[in-house]
């Protein structure tokens, strides 16, 4: 796999990871909710990184002549 494609699964997981925590989060009571939100702000956190490389990595690709 070349890294474009790993980097758009891994900022696929993230997002598949982030809709679960919120999922959970509706089912705990209060204390667990606000460590599982934070859980979720470092998991949306990790996928903007993520999206700023692939960004990256797209233009790179663009730029050099193949």
């Amino acid at each position: 796999m070349d890294n474009e494609s790993l980097l758009a699964h891994a900022c696929e997981s993230l997002a598949s990871a982030s809709i679960m925590t919120s999922d959970i989060a509706a089912y705990v009571d209060i204390s667990q909710r606000h460590t599982i939100l934070a859980i979720q702000q470092i998991i949306m956190l990790a996928e903007l990184a993520v999206n700023r490389v692939l960004d990256n990595v797209k233009v790179t690709q663009s730029v050099i002549p193949s």
